[in-house]
């Protein structure tokens, strides 16, 4: 691959990160991917993430580490220090990214999903961007949540219009036929004409690393539950599919994540030792070294996880939860409707005979490769050739600016 140069261009990134990995995970990717591309850019990504310090970052991409709040299962935020309000954080978080994005001056600012921030923390920093030489782009997954869901969550904060106000630039980071993510709303075209479809972000295993941290078979079924809040189920679901059904003793990996709980991960450990051929691992931040040798996947089918899975050419089991957003049904549904992968739903994993059912025919499943539609990868490689047009084109006006006003300096 040629490098080239975007010399002194400074890309800003936020990513909210109040429950899970997968904001900071994604911001991460097409961070790398630019500064792969391109020499001279610099990155610098804001981050909720209680673990931010757990990733690898490349050579000129950073993080700024804001206050984390954690999100409840009834969707409202809290503060995870007992004694500080959750009022306050989000007081402090407003005021960090205002000042580290009037310290840092990018030229590119990209917000992934939340259009505003979290409780609106954004709304100061887009404003102060409005007229500026930043460039504003809105990221949004390849599905945000039931198209009946979202409009009832945007229409209270009229966030279309707050959208067309802020941002120059929207990429849905899906391709155009596999879902639009607006579906059933009202969007003005002034808005229209800002979106596009820049394809999935495809994974690759640049690490130099390997699983040799893990003793793991040569070949297994990885089950991944994404950072583990809410992964407990689908951990549980498996064992009582392989208590179920001891023929089923292909090697197993399971990976808990940061964010399961003590009494979970305890309880997931005792029933899997009792079992044959099941690994369990707390956290791998390097998912893709695991999906090397794994031959199949059972997961929730978050967008990461799902970007994995077509990268690396897995077959998949997604079993996506329902509450408190349905982007993992939506995302899982459609996909095993075009052949990329199978799905149950929560209530059918949850009767072993069924789940032992879908374990047996995980590895009958055809390749996704086989029904993956030409174009649906290419989302880095896009979004790499915007973020040099939109480079290029402010190096050009500001060449302009200077033509203008050197007579006016003589």
């Amino acid at each position: 691959m040629e490098i080239k140069r975007l010399d002194h261009t400074r890309i800003l990134m936020y990513s909210h990160d109040t429950f899970g990995l997968g904001h900071l995970r994604r911001c991460r990717t097409i961070a790398h991917s630019i500064v792969e591309q391109y020499k001279g850019v610099s990155i610098l990504i804001i981050s909720g993430s209680q673990i931010a310090g757990a990733f690898d970052f490349k050579a000129r991409v950073d993080f700024v580490k804001i206050p984390s709040v954690i999100k409840l299962y009834n969707g409202e935020y809290d503060s995870i220090g007992e004694y500080i309000d959750i009022e306050e954080i989000l007081q402090m978080r407003k005021l960090i990214i205002q000042r580290t994005a009037e310290a840092f001056n990018p030229d590119i600012f990209i917000v992934d999903k939340e259009p505003m921030g979290l409780k609106g923390e954004l709304e100061p920093t887009l404003e102060m961007f409005k007229d500026t030489k930043t460039q504003t782009v809105l990221g949004l997954r390849d599905v945000m949540d039931s198209p009946e869901l979202l409009k009832k969550e945007w229409s209270k904060q009229s966030m279309l219009a707050k959208i067309d106000n802020y941002y120059d630039k929207a990429w849905i980071y899906g391709p155009e036929h596999f879902w639009n993510p607006l579906e059933g709303l009202d969007v003005p075209e002034s808005l229209n004409s800002k979106i596009s479809y820049v394809g999935f972000l495809e994974r690759e295993n640049n690490s130099a690393a390997s699983s040799e941290s893990h003793t793991l078979p040569d070949k297994y079924i990885l089950v991944t539950a994404g950072g583990g809040g809410d992964g407990i189920a689908i951990m549980e679901q498996v064992l009582a599919a392989r208590e179920y059904d001891p023929q089923i003793d292909f090697p197993v990996v399971m990976v808990l994540g940061p964010f399961m709980k003590l009494e979970n991960r305890d309880r997931i450990r005792l029933r899997a030792s009792r079992l044959a051929n099941v690994t369990v691992i707390d956290f791998e931040n390097r998912m893709e070294v695991l999906m090397q040798n794994a031959v199949g996947l059972v997961g929730m089918c978050g967008y990461n996880t799902f970007c994995e899975v077509l990268s690396f050419d897995r077959k998949a089991l997604f079993v996506p939860r329902t509450k408190p957003r349905e982007e993992q049904y939506i995302r899982a549904k459609r996909s095993t409707e075009i052949g990329l992968s199978s799905m149950l739903t929560p209530e059918e994993a949850a009767i072993p005979s069924k789940m032992a059912e879908a374990l047996r025919n995980l590895p009958k499943q055809k390749l996704p490769s086989e029904s993956l539609a030409e174009g649906y990868m290419h989302g880095l490689d896009n979004i790499c050739v915007e973020v040099q047009k939109i480079s290029e084109n402010q190096k050009s006006i500001s060449a302009e600016v200077t033509k203008i006003l050197e007579p006016q300096r003589a």
